[in-house]
């Protein structure tokens, strides 16, 4: 399934030009063309979904299988010292192109790059009702 509007779709129908990584009969994985850090590529199952909350369990399983895959990939090849991995659900979220896909960005050692909030603590009573929420 694809949609022909779609970038992500474009890419694995080799009708946009892409550095992959991997085609395979889930998955492919490929350079992301505005990369975060060195080495910082995409990792998207080749059905359609707009996103983590309408990706079938499938393909989130082999899509997060090969992201995992590929984060061994750049910390074996390129020697960077982590990996962030990165999912953006919905456009509040920062997701930009609308097929599910997991960013593997490797992290080296005094690279620039960080996350645009710290953690802050909450009181105890508000996590409490928050996860009571959760559960319904």
């Amino acid at each position: 399934m694809s949609d022909p509007n779609c970038i992500f779709c474009k890419v694995i129908a080799h009708e946009i030009p892409a550095h992959f990584l991997w085609e395979e009969d889930e998955t492919v994985a490929f350079m992301d063309i505005n990369p975060w850090t060195r080495g910082h590529a995409l990792v998207i199952p080749r059905n359609h979904s707009t996103d983590l909350l309408e990706i079938s369990e499938q393909d989130l399983a082999a899509t997060a299988a090969g992201a995992q895959r590929l984060a061994r990939m750049q910390k074996e090849r390129l020697g960077c010292d982590g990996v962030n991995l990165l999912n953006s659900c919905g456009a509040a979220g920062w997701q930009t192109v609308f097929h599910f896909h997991i960013h593997s960005i490797p992290r080296y050692e005094g690279d620039p790059l960080q996350l645009p909030t710290r953690p802050q603590q909450v009181d105890q009573d508000e996590l409490a009702k928050i996860a009571a929420e959760l559960r319904g």
